[in-house]
């Protein structure tokens, strides 16, 4: 078969293509990753931290696996892969799938009163307006201007963590307000989240949980996935979790916490296997022939487009709010993820769906150091095993 000059040229461009795409995953999944772990352990005993696992993932397949220190130092319990963590506030982005799944039933608008849903919202004070102001979207990116913390009154240990009934925190709202014009800018809120995990309790007559684990963990595999306390034949994999102060005395934390009304915003608890699937689902890799079932790829991409800065930059990076996602522009390195920080655990997810990788990392004890050093892991990543990848 005789090729024109026009498809010669086409044919040549293909195979050159293809080549560098080839040799762009063979590096990286044969970089040695030698110095990651030994920066990563090193940094982690500087630290004081007890127990912590770092995860790396490129084209759907895991490419580094590194565990350090204990799941429970009272009962002598090494980290492992049958570890299961708390990852805290990286369950608001199974909620916020929960929400785009009944979007995009034709259930709710994006654009939707928040106060159609939930008319006692109309309690809370607001400066600025009209409760009825106040959209799912707002609740979405963080931008709606309610507080930061769902439950801001725990001064001592016996008084609850958390709200722990609707009518508990509805007590509140008349003594809440609305601290800016909805849509003008960022504040994370939790509370907002929790609504959201109302709106899909009253919209499906599920439990919050019962929803989720039958639209997302099911369909997608995540058999050591669950909300607040472990069943029974879990237990033993639970990691304790710990706090240690500025002179590193720790002190533990509650064990196998229950999250009470505010599941929605952070009640998750896995293993890194599960969260390694759930990061391929983000990514589109590893289809069971369920994704499409659990939300659309289009809806997914809708979810990682940047929204509204959320002012918390720094020289090398810059953030914006998505669809409860965060987008990161690093040096150039423009990636998705979302941070858990609860009762003692630390959690992590970045990923790029354009360079298909993922990693995720986390610890089992938290700190006065623990922001710094979570920022100080990131950096070195990005800097010494990712960057080849965007030039």
């Amino acid at each position: 078969m005789k090729l024109n000059r026009g498809s010669l040229i086409l044919l040549i461009f293909l195979i050159c293509h293809l080549n560098v795409k080839a040799q762009d995953k063979g590096n990286f999944k044969n970089t040695d990753f030698s110095g990651l772990s030994e920066y990563f352990e090193k940094t982690l005993r500087e630290n004081n931290i007890v127990g912590a696992q770092l995860w790396m993932l490129k084209d759907g397949e895991v490419v580094f696996k590194d565990k350090y220190g204990k799941a429970n130092l009272e009962k002598n319990t090494p980290m492992d892969e049958k570890t299961i963590f708390h990852w805290a506030s990286i369950t608001k982005t199974f909620t916020a799938i929960g929400i785009m799944q009944l979007r995009d039933r034709g259930i709710l608008s994006l654009e939707d009163k928040v106060t159609d849903y939930l008319p006692e919202l109309r309690k809370v004070h607001n400066p600025y307006g009209s409760m009825d102001d106040i959209t799912i979207n707002h609740l979405m990116t963080h931008s709606s201007g309610f507080r930061g913390a769902t439950w801001p009154w725990r001064e001592h240990d016996w008084q609850p963590l958390n709200a722990q009934t609707w009518e508990q925190l509805e007590h509140t709202l008349a003594f809440s307000k609305i601290h800016f014009k909805p849509g003008s800018k960022w504040m994370y809120s939790n509370p907002g989240v929790t609504f959201l995990g109302m709106i899909i309790e009253k919209l499906t007559n599920d439990d919050f949980e019962y929803y989720i684990q039958k639209n997302i963990l099911t369909p997608l595999g995540l058999s050591e996935s669950y909300f607040d306390h472990a069943p029974w034949y879990l237990q033993d994999r639970v990691a304790q979790s710990y706090h240690f102060d500025e002179q590193g005395n720790r002190t533990k934390s509650i064990f196998d916490l229950d999250t009470e009304i505010t599941v929605s915003n952070g009640g998750l608890n896995c293993t890194f296997g599960d969260m390694s699937k759930y990061l391929n689902f983000l990514l589109g890799y590893g289809d069971n022939g369920l994704y499409e079932a659990v939300l659309k790829r289009s809806s997914l991409e809708e979810m990682f487009t940047p929204r509204i800065k959320t002012g918390r930059n720094t020289e090398q990076m810059t953030e914006w709010q998505s669809l409860m996602f965060f987008m990161e522009d690093f040096e150039g390195m423009k990636v998705n993820g979302h941070s858990g920080w609860q009762n003692g655990f630390h959690t992590h997810i970045y990923f790029d769906t354009r360079k298909d990788l993922a990693f995720v990392f986390g610890f089992n004890s938290t700190g006065p150091t623990n922001r710094a050093m979570d920022r100080q892991l990131t950096n070195h990543i990005f800097l010494n095993y990712l960057k080849s990848l965007y030039e």
